[in-house]
C-alpha cells in the first residue's frame, strides 16, 4: 500500500537535518513575534499611548496661557442646569464668560490675585476670593483658582492630593481640596493630549465640564 511504503520509506542524514533546520527558523520567527506583540505600546480607541503623558506632562505644566471654549453641566440636590463656558486664562489674569441657565443669563467673572469682579445683569460685584463672589452671587461656586490646573489634568501645587492613572499612564482621579475630579476623555490640542471631558464632585455638587476647544492664546 502508498501509505505503508511512505511510512518505512528511509530519511536521510540531509533531510532530517533541514528539517530541524526549518522546525527552529519557525520557532525563532514565533519567538520574534511574540517579543514585537510584547513591546508594542498599549494604545486605546482614541489614540493615545502608554508613556504619552509622561513625555508630554512638562509641556502641559508650561502650558499656562490658554482659551477653553466648552459647555459646563451643574446638578444639585436642588437644580439640574448647564451653561456655556468661554473662559481665557495666563498666569495673572483670568476671565470667565459664563452665558446661559447657572450663569443668571450672561455673568463674567474675572481677575487677578486678591482682586476678583463679576459681572451680571445686577451690575458689578468685587470679593477677596472668585468662590467667595460666585458663592455670593449665584448661590453655588466652581473651584476656580484649581481649576486651571486641573482642567489640564494636573493636580495644584497649593495643597496634597491622591493621584490615580489609567493603563496607558494618563491621569484618571485626582482628589484635592475635598473634590475628587475623573478625567472620562482626551483629545489632541496644541501638540498635546489634554481633557475634553471631566466630572468634578463636591458633597452633592457634580459639575461635567465638555471641552469643545483648546487653543493657546499669548
Amino acid at each position: 500500500m502508498l501509505t505503508s511504503c511512505l511510512n518505512s520509506a528511509p530519511v536521510s542524514t540531509s533531510s532530517a537535518s533541514l528539517y530541524r533546520s526549518a522546525r527552529l527558523w519557525v520557532a525563532a520567527l514565533a519567538v520574534a513575534a511574540l517579543a514585537g506583540c510584547a513591546s508594542q505600546a498599549p494604545i486605546d480607541e482614541g489614540g493615545r499611548q502608554a508613556g504619552q503623558w509622561e513625555r508630554q506632562q512638562a509641556d502641559v505644566e508650561a502650558f499656562e496661557s490658554w482659551t477653553l471654549v466648552g459647555k459646563a453641566g451643574l446638578r444639585t440636590p436642588e437644580e439640574n442646569t448647564s451653561a456655556n463656558l468661554d473662559w481665557n486664562q495666563t498666569p495673572y489674569y483670568f476671565r470667565m464668560l459664563i452665558s446661559g441657565p447657572f450663569g443668571g443669563g450672561r455673568s463674567v467673572l474675572e481677575g487677578r490675585e486678591g482682586r476678583f469682579s463679576l459681572t451680571t445683569s445686577e451690575g458689578r460685584f468685587e470679593a477677596e476670593t472668585p468662590e467667595a463672589l460666585m458663592e455670593e452671587q449665584l448661590g453655588w461656586s466652581l473651584p476656580v483658582r484649581a481649576m486651571p490646573d486641573w482642567v489640564r489634568g494636573l493636580p495644584g501645587d497649593h495643597a496634597s492630593y491622591q493621584l490615580e492613572t489609567d493603563e496607558l499612564g494618563f491621569p484618571s482621579h485626582l482628589q484635592q481640596d475635598g473634590w475628587e475630579i475623573d478625567y472620562r476623555d482626551w483629545e489632541q490640542a496644541e501638540g498635546m493630549w489634554l481633557p475634553r471631558r471631566l466630572v468634578m464632585n463636591y458633597g452633592d455638587v457634580r459639575i461635567t465640564l465638555v471641552v469643545n476647544q483648546w487653543q493657546a492664546s499669548e
